[in-house]
């Protein structure tokens, strides 16, 4: 087993465990780290890893893990690209425009890494389906604004209906079917379960649906609640006039939407263990075949 998954198997135990460890490795700063040192490191704790059943008292060590969690791919043991390490999601996803692009992309880098295909290429369909995901999450999200121009519905009511209350559940949905169509490849072909000792016991389908799902509706809630929270706290502060200068509020707007971001994200990657666990009544019979384990472990990936 990866080391970065023995060291979620010790130390995320808890959502609150969980979401102080994303908390830190989500760090910008981390992204300033060369590759000299994070191979260093990586090496580092490859060399001196012992049985994770602890919590690391070690704050150098700690430090050490926070940036092999957040720059290495536990299934691949590559180096992610600089922009799509966790620690950059939350600075590029901001601006709207290239929303829909980045976290597609992101999905894509951060998923489970074991499906493999023969009869095509994988990678080069996952890009498909990614295209595929970004044109019809911009066109959902632009559906209700382009309706109410085209039929000129002016009304206060379906202002708030399309301009308020509509954009978060969209943003939530468009952002769970985003990782369900980019990670499909992990449920149609399985990915990898290991054994508590980190023994790769097979291939399951099974294993692999239920990654996606976890991770589709963590990225629903990140983002439906992202759009949907700050509209609640600006219309409180409107109500009570803690702005009174109209100009301001675009600029309070941002910091709260921000605020919220940067809340959420740490939260939603919390939402369920990066080191996913499986019971044994939930797996294909072939694999129960070779073993007498009673849990198993996977990648969930991000």
């Amino acid at each position: 087993m990866d080391a970065n998954l023995r060291f979620w198997r010790a130390e995320g135990q808890s959502f609150f465990q969980r979401f102080l460890l994303w908390s830190d490795a989500l760090d910008p700063l981390l992204l300033l780290k060369s590759t000299n040192e994070i191979q260093r490191t990586r090496l580092l704790i490859q060399n001196n890893e012992k049985t994770l059943s602890e919590p690391i008292q070690n704050n150098q060590t700690k430090q050490a893990f926070l940036l092999s969690l957040s720059s290495i791919h536990p299934d691949t043991d590559k180096i992610i690209p600089v922009l799509f390490r966790p620690p950059a999601f939350m600075p590029i996803t901001l601006p709207l425009f290239v929303f829909h692009t980045y976290t597609t992309a992101f999905t894509l880098v951060n998923g489970n890494g074991t499906p493999k295909a023969e009869e095509y290429s994988l990678h080069q369909k996952q890009i498909f389906l990614g295209l595929l995901a970004i044109s019809y999450s911009a066109c959902v999200g632009a559906l209700p604004l382009a309706f109410m121009n085209r039929y000129v519905l002016k009304s206060s009511l379906m202002q708030l209906v399309v301009r308020k209350l509509l954009p978060a559940p969209l943003f939530g949905l468009t952002s769970a079917f985003t990782v369900a169509m980019v990670r499909s490849p992990e449920f149609e072909n399985g990915i990898e379960v290991m054994d508590r000792n980190g023994k790769v016991i097979g291939v399951s389908k099974k294993a692999g649906e239920k990654a996606v799902m976890e991770t589709a509706l963590s990225r629903g809630v990140l983002f439906g609640t992202t759009f949907f929270l700050p509209e609640v706290l600006m219309y409180c502060v409107q109500r009570a006039r803690f702005v009174k200068n109209p100009r301001a509020l675009g600029s309070v707007r941002m910091f709260v939407i921000m605020s919220v971001l940067a809340g959420m994200l740490p939260a939603s990657f919390s939402m369920f263990p990066q080191c996913g666990e499986i019971k044994r009544a939930d797996l294909e019979p072939e694999i129960l075949s070779s073993t007498e384990e009673t849990e198993f472990f996977y990648n969930r990936g991000i």
